[in-house]
């Protein structure tokens, strides 16, 4: 993906841009602790000590990513928990219809709609101003515990291969969810979509585009159902 030329001053200082910017910021950054609690909550279901630590550090890298955006919020003078609040709902619809029944359903969670959202937001990271793609990019960098996430699940089905189907279909719902929800973030939030759509100041998406961005998007979610051994 290539991404934009960075806005003009005049498109980075437009009050509505800068709302924008402040809803995916507050968006991203209740993304972030949200998971960082419910990695937590779901270690508790870890078979063994050693995947149980294996658990908490993903959710320790998830609030180190939380805490890059509440400070880079602070420091532009923005309430970082005013910016997140208006997405509390948006979670909890999301988490609510998609709490695991146990560990490995929590891992195939945060290996799949991490990922996703990742790559929602790197999509929309390509039509925003060169510091706020950069913090964007930077906090979706990986946390390394990828490759436990694969073993763990590919392990679990050699050695029950029942497992595969169900957690295949667990993936597909976890893949409609998130898409639901991403695309009602966008339709409720004028700023936000505006940011990602484009202005008279700076170029977006149509709707061609957009169509383009949500097939990468499920192409992406097949590549990782893949490499987790599970069919998309």
């Amino acid at each position: 993906m290539v991404l934009n030329d960075v806005p003009p001053p005049s498109t980075v200082d437009d009050p509505v841009y800068r709302t924008g910017v402040l809803e995916l910021l507050g968006l991203l950054a209740y993304g972030e602790i949200s998971a960082c609690e419910r990695l937590a909550e779901d270690a508790k279901m870890a078979p063994d000590l050693r995947i149980k630590v294996e658990i908490a550090a993903m959710a320790s890298a998830e609030f180190g990513h939380f805490a890059k955006l509440r400070d880079h919020l602070v420091a532009i003078g923005e309430d970082p928990f005013e910016a997140m609040r208006p997405f509390a709902a948006t979670f909890e619809r999301y988490h609510q219809h998609t709490k695991p029944s146990d560990w490995l359903e929590g891992l195939v969670k945060a290996y799949v709609g991490d990922g996703l959202a990742a790559d929602f937001y790197r999509e929309i990271a390509a039509y925003l101003d060169a510091e706020t793609r950069e913090l964007v990019l930077e906090t979706l960098s990986g946390t390394g515990h990828s490759e436990f996430v694969v073993e763990a699940i590919r392990a679990a089905i050699e050695q029950d291969p029942r497992l595969g189907g169900r957690l295949a279909l667990w993936g597909r719902r976890l893949m409609g969810e998130a898409l639901s929800q991403a695309q009602m973030v966008v339709a409720e939030r004028d700023a936000l979509s505006t940011v990602l759509v484009g202005g008279v100041d700076h170029p977006g998406m149509d709707l061609a585009a957009i169509g383009r961005m949500f097939t990468r998007l499920t192409e992406a979610h097949a590549a990782r159902m893949e490499k987790l051994g599970l069919a998309a």
